[in-house]
């Protein structure tokens, strides 16, 4: 149980004593503001139709019989109608020693729900930028949080390896390759694929130009560009199952997929299960069926299916073509299906940038149309764009910024400014590269998932690695230096495993009421999908151990059991913040 929800019984048990019988609802309990004397404080407005009096007198009536009937409070005070109550140093004690404990703090029993969330989600076109970075990681991070709540969490990835975009890089390195290949260049196969995608738009623009010049409409040159009309053909092809296109594809599709795993190698991602658009775009070809028969949906003239869902404040939505070809919608209404019925999910999470909204918006309201109660369990977990002090980034441009020299650069970066801050001093190079590509993919990571997923966010890499600013590596260098102090506690004897009581601090109570709070915010990190709380919260952690350790001395301390107690208590912020930043995809150094 959970410090508030304690102090809400004691706050009901008293009341009801008092006036007779409440509603857990008119017990609002929340922690008291830093300026004012106290713990937790009970807002006693609504229950002053229970007590018939002033908000004060209600207070101080309700403040008195806490006080006197329970010893975990020590006392009270009130401004105005809010009761501010100070716990006993004895249960902060109680409840450090419950923590320490237990191995699996922060873990919540297991819920029997079945989560899956589908993240990443690339084209096989080009590798992977900036805006998947944020994609991957804030689905990764998410799924670990769902776990920690108790959930049973499938991760999957839906690869978008059909349709024109990977014809056109197709098409453009049998007109231009020359036979090259990752082994011939030496270039990643995803880069080498993203390379002739970029080429082909060079071409494509080329040749626009000059039906434009030659007296045709831009719009009518756009269409008849005879590089675009070859590559509608080659997806004609492959949809036919021409056996020359079909074995290209898959043979550059195989270059892709390698130079994505060493992407989400690097990143720290993995997926339960792997999805292809190819085997999947199919799918809900019966549904459209079944919705014609249930007269959900219609079909037109040209023989296309659609929806109309203008009483419901949208518009008509395609579903099938006239030539009986399927949309995006058709694919995901099938998959959706199947993913439920497979796998007897709970909850479907889908981690999609924000230019996706009115689609899930669509699908979720088709479903529902459809019969399927499900549909309320679908999640659209929206985000918004990642752009660099230069600008937006724009991929058929070549403008990108690629999630593999990103990394690179974080992790050089890193290097860079934990040498001039002297963080590597009396490491090995094992240790100092090993340090250096911790500290670089933990100040990406934190960066990102520190903010809002629906805000649109500004990346500033050299920003990302300040290690006294509100960053991964500011939590990471804590964590470090707590390790510094616990191999000197071992050296020296100290036993700081072992049960122990003495007198606390006041900002050791405060330190212990801030350990005391991490499962509390992974369970709201799990009801809201957002990894920004335990950011927080592990920044804010380790800011309060940082001032605690500057003002007291921990291995000097001259009284033995005081020392142990600090020694102890440092260990345990260690381990929370080792834990919460493992809900994020970061990992702590025990050395820097």
């Amino acid at each position: 149980m959970n410090t508030e929800t304690f102090i809400a019984q004691i706050a009901a048990a008293s009341i009801e004593a008092l006036y007779g019988v409440v509603e857990a609802s008119q017990i609002q309990i929340q922690k008291t503001r830093k300026e004012f004397e106290g713990d937790y404080t009970l807002v006693t407005f609504p229950l002053l139709k229970l007590s018939r009096k002033a908000p004060e007198a209600t207070a101080n009536e309700i403040g008195e019989h806490i006080v006197a009937n329970n010893p975990t409070i020590s006392s009270y005070n009130v401004i105005k109608g809010f009761l501010n109550l100070s716990i006993a140093p004895s249960y902060w004690a109680e409840r450090f020693a419950e923590e320490t404990a237990n191995e699996n703090y922060g873990q919540a029993e297991s819920s029997g729900r079945t989560i899956m969330i589908e993240y990443s989600s690339p084209n096989t076109n080009k590798p992977l930028h900036l805006g998947h970075i944020r994609n991957n990681l804030l689905g990764y991070s998410v799924a670990q949080i769902l776990k920690a709540n108790g959930h049973n969490v499938i991760k999957v990835n839906l690869v978008n390896d059909r349709g024109i975009h990977i014809c056109k890089s197709m098409l453009a390195w049998q007109l231009y390759g020359g036979g090259e290949t990752p082994a011939s260049s030496g270039m990643k196969g995803d880069h080498l694929v993203g390379k002739y995608y970029v080429e082909f738009d060079k071409h494509y623009k080329a040749e626009v130009k000059e039906l434009v010049e030659g007296g045709m409409s831009e719009e009518e040159a756009k269409k008849k560009a005879p590089i675009m009309l070859a590559a509608q053909e080659m997806l004609r092809k492959w949809e036919a199952k021409d056996e020359e296109v079909y074995k290209l594809w898959q043979t550059m599709n195989g270059w892709v997929y390698e130079g994505f795993d060493v992407t989400y190698k690097a990143l720290g991602v993995d997926f339960d299960k792997v999805y292809y658009e190819s085997q999947t775009y199919l799918l809900g070809k019966s549904l459209v069926q079944d919705g014609l028969d249930k007269g959900v949906f219609f079909r037109k003239e040209d023989n296309s299916v659609w929806i109309d869902l203008e009483a419901d404040g949208l518009d008509q939505k395609l579903l099938l073509r006239g030539d009986g070809t399927s949309v995006y919608m058709t694919q995901d209404l099938g998959t959706a299906l199947s993913r439920f019925e497979e796998n007897k999910l709970d909850d479907m999470i889908y981690v999609v940038g924000n230019e996706q909204n009115y689609h899930f918006q669509v699908l979720k309201l088709v479903l529902k149309k459809l019969g399927y109660e499900w549909s309320d369990n679908i999640y659209h977990l929206s985000y918004g764009m990642v752009e660099l002090p230069e600008g937006k980034m724009k991929s058929r441009e070549g403008t990108v910024v690629d999630a593999d020299d990103l990394i690179a650069d974080m992790v050089d970066t890193a290097r860079e400014m934990s040498e001039e801050l002297g963080k590597l001093d009396g490491c090995t190079k094992e240790e100092a590269d090993a340090v250096c590509s911790m500290v670089g993919l933990g100040a990406l990571k934190y960066f990102i998932l520190k903010v809002d997923p629906k805000k649109t966010m500004l990346f500033d890499p050299r920003e990302s690695i300040d290690f006294n600013g509100n960053t991964g590596p500011f939590i990471q260098y804590t964590h470090a230096r707590i390790c510094s102090v616990l191999r000197k506690a071992e050296e020296a004897g100290i036993d700081f495993k072992a049960a122990v009581e003495c007198e606390l601090l006041p900002e050791e109570i405060e330190l212990i009421k801030s350990l005391g709070e991490f499962p509390t915010v992974v369970a709201s990190a799990g009801e809201n999908f957002a990894p920004s709380l335990i950011a927080a919260y592990a920044y804010d952690l380790a800011k309060t151990f940082n001032g605690y350790y500057h003002d007291h001395s921990i291995l000097k301390e001259e009284d033995e059991k005081k020392r142990q107690m600090r020694v102890k208590l440092a260990a345990e912020v260690a381990r929370v913040i080792s834990r919460a930043m493992k809900l994020l995809g970061i990992d702590v150094p025990q050395r820097m």
